[in-house]
């Protein structure tokens, strides 16, 4: 019954292009979020490990879903019948914002097209998402509170200590965290270290510069305004389309592997 059900949820699409199951999800991303923001500061002061951890994984899930929901719009309209026309306008929009993406990508598009690509929705691929989100968060906000006591920001201070944060930030963990996330995508996936050395030679060093165009003027805002109980979810919030590329990146290296 269950598996009927998704069926017939996986086959039908909002305005003939919106997966109507990727849409649902959307809707409860929304939901737990609002719930999470309308009490942030008592969780956070009474459970902020856990609040950033939970904060970061539904983040994780909602860029991941936004990836796949881009695949599956654009496979649609490349793969049916006659392919691709005049009526598929979300389809063709993709697919000249993939061609405009200045960030650089693993081959030519970070949405081939190719009958290879993820199904319409792969839970695992966001369980691996939400999971990355979930065991990182301890991570980064034990270095946002290193970074914060080590380069502490006064109103006498000037730009000084935000320049040697984002510095620190893009010098240390930039590098060794999307390493490991790749290292951390690959085993999920069934990899094992050659996979991983693989992975490494192809997409890591696109990814890294791309890291580098977008990141340090985020971190700069991020370290000069926002609170420190709010750097984090600030950082996850733009990261859902950071982590979207990524997804579309490392889903693109799978189909050209």
């Amino acid at each position: 019954m269950i598996s009927r059900f998704m069926r017939q949820i996986s086959s039908r699409y909002l305005f003939r292009s919106i997966p109507l199951f990727h849409a649902i999800l959307f809707c409860i991303y929304i939901f737990a979020m609002s719930r999470i923001m309308r009490k942030f500061d008592h969780y956070y002061e009474t459970r902020p490990l856990l609040t950033m951890m939970i904060t970061n994984s539904i983040l994780g899930g909602v860029a991941d879903t936004v990836a796949q929901t881009l695949t599956s719009i654009r496979e649609r309209a490349v793969l049916k019948p006659g392919g691709v026309t005049a009526k598929d306008t979300v389809a063709i929009g993709i697919h000249e914002l993939d061609e405009k993406t200045p960030l650089p990508r693993y081959k030519d598009e970070l949405i081939p097209a190719s009958t290879k690509l993820p199904p319409p929705f792969d839970f695992e691929r966001l369980t691996r998402f939400m999971g990355w989100g979930f065991l990182i968060a301890p991570l980064q906000f034990k270095w946002f509170g290193i970074l914060e006591r080590t380069f502490p920001i006064t109103k006498a201070s000037g730009a000084a200590p935000v320049l040697k944060r984002v510095l620190m930030d893009q010098a240390f963990f930039a590098p060794v965290g999307l390493g490991l996330f790749f290292s951390y995508l690959t085993l999920t996936e069934g990899g094992g270290r050659k996979e991983i050395k693989k992975k490494m030679e192809t997409i890591y060093v696109p990814t890294l510069k791309a890291n580098y165009m977008v990141w340090p003027l985020v971190q700069v805002l991020n370290f000069r305004v926002i609170p420190l109980q709010f750097q984090l979810p600030f950082v996850s919030t733009v990261g859902i389309f950071w982590t979207c590329y990524v997804s579309l990146a490392n889903s693109a290296s799978n189909v050209n592997a």
